[in-house]
C-alpha cells in the first residue's frame, strides 16, 4: 500500500520555552476528508505536495516572529483537505472565539427541532458574533447541553485537540488546527445546519468594534468583504492576555493562538494574528 504525499510545512522559532518544530503534513481528519478530496499517492515525476491556495495564500509558506510567550497558527486548504501550521499541537482557550460555536449549535438544533427562534434571540445571538457581547451567552451554552454541547463540537466537526470545561464556554481549550477545523465545520454547513447557515456567516462578516481584529486586517479590501471572523482577547488572572483568532475565507481557514504577559496589552497578540497571515499572503 502507497502512502500518502508528503507536504512541506512550515517550520516556526523557537520561542519563550515553546517548541516550533516543523509539523508532518496533517490531513483532515475522518469527519471532515472524503476519498474523492484526499490526495491521491505519489506516481513517477508528479509533484511531491499540492498546490498553493489560488493566488491569495502560499500555506506552505515559512511563518516566523519573534514575540514573547507561546503562539501558533495553522492553514487549513479546504479544497485539497491539507493542513499546514506548527508543531506541536499545543492548546490554549477561546475566550469569546467560541460564541461562534454557541450560536452555531443553538441555531442547528432549533433548526432540528423545526422551531423559529424568536426576533428576541436573534438579536441576543446577533450581538454576541457582532459585538462579542457576554451576557447571554451562558444562558444559550447552558440550552445546548453545557459540557455536552462542546462534546458535540468535536465529534461533528472532526476535532482533534479539543477539551472542553463544564459551566465555561469561554475555557474551551482548542489547538490552531482545530480553529480551522471549526470554522470550516460553520463553513459547510455542519455547525449550524442548512437553514442557519448563511445566517451565522453574514453575522460572523459583520462582526464590528473591539473583536474586529488579526487576520481580518492582513487581507486585501475584497477579501475582507467575503471572510467570516470570530475572535477571542482576555486578560485573565494568571497575567497573561489569552487571544484566540479564526478567520474563514473562500476555500480557506486560518486559527491563531496565543498567550504572553499581559504588560503587553491586547494589540501585541492581535499583531501575532494579523502578521502569521500576513506572511502566508502570496503577496505581502
Amino acid at each position: 500500500m502507497r502512502r500518502p504525499l508528503g507536504v512541506i510545512i512550515a517550520a516556526l522559532t523557537l520561542l519563550a520555552g515553546c517548541s516550533r518544530a516543523p509539523a508532518d503534513q496533517e490531513h483532515a481528519s475522518p469527519a471532515t476528508a472524503s476519498a474523492e478530496s484526499s490526495p491521491s499517492a505519489a506516481e513517477p515525476g508528479t509533484s511531491p505536495g499540492p498546490k498553493p491556495s489560488g493566488p491569495l495564500f502560499t500555506p506552505t509558506a515559512t511563518v516566523t516572529m519573534n514575540v514573547k510567550g507561546y503562539w501558533s497558527w495553522a492553514f487549513f486548504e479546504h479544497r485539497t483537505d491539507h493542513l499546514y501550521g506548527s508543531a506541536p499541537f499545543t492548546t490554549s482557550d477561546t475566550a469569546s472565539m467560541a460564541k461562534a460555536w454557541v450560536a452555531a449549535d443553538w441555531l442547528r438544533r432549533q433548526g432540528e427541532q423545526n422551531k423559529q427562534p424568536s426576533s428576541a434571540a436573534l438579536n441576543e445571538i446577533s450581538r454576541m458574533i457582532r459585538d462579542s457581547e457576554t451576557e447571554n451567552t451562558f444562558k444559550y451554552h447552558v440550552q445546548n447541553g453545557n459540557l455536552s454541547s462542546i462534546k458535540r463540537m468535536i465529534t461533528l466537526c472532526g476535532l482533534t485537540e479539543t477539551k472542553g470545561t463544564q459551566n465555561s464556554w469561554s475555557l474551551t481549550q482548542m489547538s490552531a488546527r482545530d480553529v480551522t477545523r471549526l470554522a470550516k465545520c460553520i463553513g459547510d454547513g455542519r455547525a449550524a445546519g442548512p437553514k442557519w447557515t448563511g445566517w451565522l456567516l453574514n453575522e460572523m462578516r459583520n462582526v464590528r468594534g473591539p473583536g474586529r481584529f488579526g487576520p481580518i486586517e492582513a487581507l486585501p479590501a475584497d477579501a475582507q468583504k467575503t471572510t467570516a471572523i470570530k475572535n477571542g482577547w482576555l486578560a485573565r488572572d494568571d497575567g497573561q492576555w489569552h487571544i484566540a483568532c479564526m478567520a474563514l475565507g473562500d476555500g480557506w481557514s486560518i486559527g491563531v493562538m496565543a498567550h504572553y504577559p499581559s504588560s503587553l496589552g491586547k494589540d501585541y497578540g492581535a499583531k501575532t494574528c494579523r502578521e502569521v497571515t500576513k506572511q502566508l499572503l502570496t503577496q505581502h
